[in-house]
């Protein structure tokens, strides 16, 4: 079956039920010699998306969805911007269980961008995948600087909304 590993705001369960249907299972996975980084410049100007980058010694916890069917990764496709914002890449996601190849999605070059921080709703769907994460990891995402009382207008744009579940 294949796999999608998750470390943005997809870590949330309830948001990917709601935008590719069940999954067959979740678990804790991550993401060997990258970190983290809220780089990914959004339609809102200073606003930032979750990325990746290759950092030797370091890694990126989230969230590994074994999917249904094959198809569901491209269901989520448009969420992700593909490929005009992200690209879609194949990555060794390191579990309990041993490896297992997934799909992760990886910013664009040319859609980053510096002194980003990612909107305090956007935040709260990465802390939404709290179960899957150790307890160091998700106390160093709870403290990421993020940018608070955005109108509902710019949260629309953004995707967003003031409830967190899809």
């Amino acid at each position: 079956m294949p796999y999608y590993f998750a470390y943005g705001s997809n870590m949330n369960p309830a948001r990917v039920a709601a935008r590719i249907g069940d999954t067959r299972r979740a678990l804790h996975g991550w993401l060997e010699e990258h970190r983290l980084s809220f780089d990914k410049a959004s339609r809102v100007p200073g606003i930032a998306h979750a990325n990746v980058q290759p950092a030797r010694g370091e890694r990126v916890e989230g969230v590994l969805y074994e999917l249904r069917d094959p198809e569901q990764i491209t269901l989520m496709d448009p969420y992700e911007g593909r490929p005009h914002e992200y690209e879609r890449f194949r990555h060794a996601i390191v579990t309990r269980d041993g490896v297992i190849e997934a799909w992760v999605y990886i910013a664009l070059p040319e859609r980053t961008g510096q002194g980003l921080k990612p909107a305090r709703e956007y935040l709260e769907h990465l802390l939404g995948g709290r179960d899957f994460l150790t307890p160091d990891y998700f106390t160093a995402l709870a403290d990421v600087e993020a940018v608070h009382s955005l109108d509902d207008d710019t949260l629309a744009r953004l995707g967003l909304s003031r409830s967190t579940p899809g």
